[in-house]
Parts: structure tokens; C-alpha cells; sequence
């Protein structure tokens, strides 16, 4: 399994745990039983391979993070939506930002720029080409206004 099938992984995971209004810790026990994981597999390409030791402990501490800021990295997503709130995002849309602005805040092990390309990567599997775009906006504003100042991680 690739890093960036464990980032999508932890993307919808987020979205699902949000959606439902579950602890992200509860939701990623159920989900990774090896019998709930290997349903997924017949209909889903995505969940094929079971995550590996190093990718099951980045998928946890991302879908973590992303449970426990929650409300900063909406706060961020909605400085740099320029007037639009979280609400009125697509959800996917709001759960592909959340996981780059996460990444790039909390994971030192991630690199700005593979962060923020592989969300707009991602998010070009679910959303409209328009949508992309205003990911790809978001991303960058929040990277000019947030990170500039800062030197770049190595």
C-alpha cells in the first residue's frame, strides 16, 4: 500500500467519523476488523491491501489530528475559502483540506508541497474540476499566508 492510498484512506475515514458523529479512535477499530476491511475489498480497489504496521500508525495519528483540530482546521479552511464557511463546502472537498492543512501543521515527516499535491490529487477523484481548482486555491493562500514566513520543512 502507497502513502497515498493510507492519506485517502484516512480522508474518508475522517469524513466518515464526522459524518456520523463518531470518536475517530471507535470508527478506525470497527473499520479495520479484518472482516468489515476484507468487505470493502470486494467492492472497492481502494482497501485491496490491508495497511501495514508504519501505514496503519499514519493512518491512525492523521485521522487523529484531524478529529482532535477539527475546529482550527475548519477555521483555516474558512481564512483562506475567502467567505465561504465549511458548511457550503463539498464535504469531501472540506475533509481532502482538512487532511493537507493537518499534514502540513502537525506532521514534520511531510513535506508542504507533497501534502498539498497529493490533496489536490486526491481530490480530483471526487470533485468537480471547479472544486479542485478552489481546493488547490485554498491550499495555496493557506501556504502564502501561513507558512511564508517560515522556512520549509526539509
Amino acid at each position: 500500500m502507497t502513502r497515498t492510498t493510507a492519506r485517502e484512506i484516512a480522508i474518508q475515514l475522517s469524513f466518515a467519523a464526522a459524518a456520523n458523529g463518531m470518536e475517530a479512535a471507535e470508527l478506525l477499530d470497527d473499520f479495520f476488523s479484518e472482516e468489515h476491511y476484507a468487505s470493502l475489498s470486494a467492492e472497492d480497489e481502494l482497501f485491496a491491501e490491508y495497511p501495514d504496521e508504519r501505514q496503519m500508525a499514519y493512518i491512525r495519528r492523521l485521522t487523529g489530528l484531524i478529529a482532535e483540530n477539527r475546529s482550527e482546521l475548519d477555521g483555516y479552511i474558512e481564512r483562506y475559502s475567502k467567505g465561504w464557511k465549511v458548511e457550503r463546502i463539498s464535504k469531501t472537498a472540506a475533509a481532502v483540506l482538512r487532511c493537507a492543512i493537518c499534514e502540513i501543521l502537525y506532521m514534520d515527516d511531510i513535506p508542504n508541497a507533497a501534502a498539498i499535491n497529493e490533496a489536490v490529487e486526491l481530490d480530483k477523484g471526487y470533485d468537480e474540476p471547479d472544486t479542485v481548482a478552489f481546493v488547490n486555491g485554498v491550499l495555496g493562500g493557506f501556504f502564502r499566508g501561513e507558512l511564508s514566513a517560515q522556512p520549509e520543512q526539509q
